[in-house]
C-alpha cells in the first residue's frame, strides 16, 4: 500500500500543479514542498518495511533492498532540489528571466520526472522498468530545454535523441532475456525479475550473453557510460541547477540499478568473469575520459557533469570486482548522489550570481557569495576522494579490491583519479 500511496503522490502533484492559475506561484511551490517531504517520509516507511521482512510485494511491484536503498536517497534529494528549486526560481522570475508559465511547467515537469524514477526503482517487472526510465528521457527533454535558449533546445534534443537510441538496445536486450525465459518454459504475460532468477538455470546461456551486452550499451547510455556519453554533460550545464542535482544525483542511479539487478541474472547463467569484465571496461574507460576533460575543463557546470560520468565509472569498477567492491559500489552510489547535489546547487548560486557558467567569468566568490564558494570548494574537495570523505574510502576500498586481480587497470583508475583531484584543485 506504501508503494501505491508514493507512486499516487507525484500523479496528482503533477496534476493539481498543472491546474492551477496564472498568480499561483506560491501554491504551487508549497505543493511541490509539502509532496516532497511526503516522499520521503514514505521512502523511510518502505525502508522499514524492507528492513523488517526483506522485501515489501504487491502485485507488479516489489520493494527490496536495492530498490529501497535508491528511493530513498532519491526522495531526500528530491526534498532538497524542491526547497532549492523553489528559491532559484523565485530569484529567476525576479529577474524577469522566467514567467509563471515556466515556473508551473518546471513543478508538473518534476512531479512526473519523480513518478518514472519511482516506478523504475519499484516495479517487479523488467518491461515496466524499461518503460519507466524512457518516461524520465521525456520528462527531462523539457526541463533541460527549460530556458529555451537555441543551446539548451540542442541539449534536450541530444539527450532524446541519444538515450532513445540507447534505450532501444536496452529493450532488445529486455525482450532477449524475456525470450531466453519464455524458452524455458515461462508463460507469464508479464515476467518477473524473481521470475527470470527461478528459472537461470533453464536460460540459453548465449542469448543470455547477447542480452546483457545490449542492456548495458542500452541502459549504460542513461548512466553516462563513455563512449554513449555525449548527451550528459550538454544536459548537465544547460538544465536549471536543481534538475542538473537530479540527473547526477538520482537518475543515473536508477538506470544503473536496472544494469546491477539483470547482472545479478546474468552471473546466475554464466561465468561471472563476462559482467565482470564488461562493468570494468566500461568503468576505467569513463574514469580516464572523464579524468583529462575535467582537466582541461572551463565551465563549472561541465566539469561537475564529467565528475559524473568519472563517479559512475567507479561505481561500474567496484560493481564488476564484485563482493565487497560491490558494496563499496552502493555506498559510492550514495555519497556521490548527496555531494553531487550540494555542488550543482552551490553551482546555481554562483549562476545566479555571477550569469555565467564559465570559470573565467567567476572570481572573488569567497568574499561575493561566501557561504556557496566555501560549500562548493568543501564537497569539490570531498566529491575527488580527499580524506576523510566517504569518498575517499569507497574509492580506496574499490582499488584495494582489485589490486591484486586488476593490478593494470586499478594503475591506470589511480593516475586518472589523481588527475581528477588535480583539476579540481586548481579549477577552484
Amino acid at each position: 500500500m506504501t508503494v501505491y500511496i508514493l507512486l499516487f503522490l507525484p500523479l496528482a502533484a503533477a496534476a493539481v500543479s498543472g491546474l492551477m492559475p496564472r498568480g499561483r506561484e506560491r501554491a504551487i511551490e508549497y505543493i511541490a514542498l509539502a509532496v516532497s517531504a511526503a516522499e520521503f517520509a514514505l521512502a523511510i516507511l518502505i525502508g522499514g518495511e524492507v528492513l523488517a521482512e526483506g522485501r515489501v510485494n504487491a502485485p507488479l511491484f516489489e520493494t527490496d533492498a536495492l530498490g529501497s536503498f535508491v528511493i530513498l536517497f532519491a526522495t531526500f534529494i528530491g526534498l532538497a532540489a524542491a526547497i532549492h528549486s523553489v528559491g532559484h526560481l523565485r530569484e529567476e522570475a525576479r529577474k524577469e528571466i522566467i514567467g509563471f508559465r515556466r515556473i508551473r511547467q518546471y513543478f508538473v515537469l518534476f512531479h512526473l520526472f519523480f513518478l518514472a524514477m519511482f516506478l523504475a526503482a519499484a516495479t517487479s517487472i523488467p518491461l515496466i522498468t524499461w518503460v519507466a526510465i524512457e518516461a524520465t528521457t521525456l520528462a527531462t527533454a523539457f526541463l533541460i530545454s527549460f530556458y529555451n535558449k537555441p543551446s539548451a533546445i540542442e541539449a534536450g534534443w541530444k539527450q532524446l535523441i541519444i538515450n532513445s537510441v540507447g534505450l532501444l538496445l536496452g529493450f532488445l536486450g529486455t525482450l532477449l532475456f524475456l525470450n531466453a525465459a519464455a524458452g524455458a518454459g515461462v508463460t507469464e504475460a508479464l515476467i518477473s525479475w524473481d521470475t527470470l532468477y527461478a528459472v537461470r538455470a533453464s536460460l540459453n546461456p548465449l542469448l543470455v550473453t547477447i542480452a546483457f551486452i545490449f542492456v548495458v550499451v542500452g541502459y549504460g547510455t542513461k548512466v553516462g557510460f563513455v563512449p554513449m556519453h555525449t548527451w550528459l554533460p550538454d544536459a548537465h550545464s544547460k538544465a536549471p541547477a536543481p534538475i542538473s542535482s537530479l540527473l547526477s544525483g538520482v537518475l543515473l542511479n536508477v538506470a544503473l540499478v536496472a544494469i546491477l539487478r539483470f547482472r545479478f541474472i546474468t552471473d546466475a547463467v554464466i561465468d561471472l568473469s563476462f559482467s565482470q569484465d564488461l562493468l570494468i571496461g566500461f568503468g576505467i574507460v569513463s574514469i580516464v575520459l572523464a579524468a583529462l576533460i575535467i582537466f582541461a575543463q572551463k565551465n563549472y557546470k561541465r566539469m561537475l557533469a564529467y565528475s559524473s560520468i568519472e563517479n559512475m565509472g567507479v561505481i561500474a569498477l567496484g560493481a564488476g570486482i564484485g563482493g565487497a567492491g560491490m558494496i563499496a559500489a552502493l555506498f559510492h552510489m550514495l555519497y556521490h548522489a548527496l555531494l553531487k547535489s550540494i555542488l550543482f546547487f552551490s553551482a546555481g548560486n554562483l549562476f545566479l550570481k555571477y550569469g555565467s557558467t564559465k570559470m573565467a567569468r567567476v572570481r572573488g566568490a569567497i568574499t561575493i557569495v561566501p557561504v556557496s564558494a566555501v560549500v562548493f570548494f568543501a564537497a569539490l574537495l570531498a566529491v575527488a576522494g580527499t580524506p576523510p570523505s566517504g569518498i575517499f574510502f569507497t574509492k580506496l576500498t574499490t582499488l584495494a579490491l582489485g589490486v591484486e586481480q586488476f593490478p593494470y587497470v586499478i594503475m591506470v583508475a589511480v593516475i586518472a583519479l589523481g588527475i581528477v583531484f588535480a583539476g579540481f584543485v586548481k579549477h577552484a
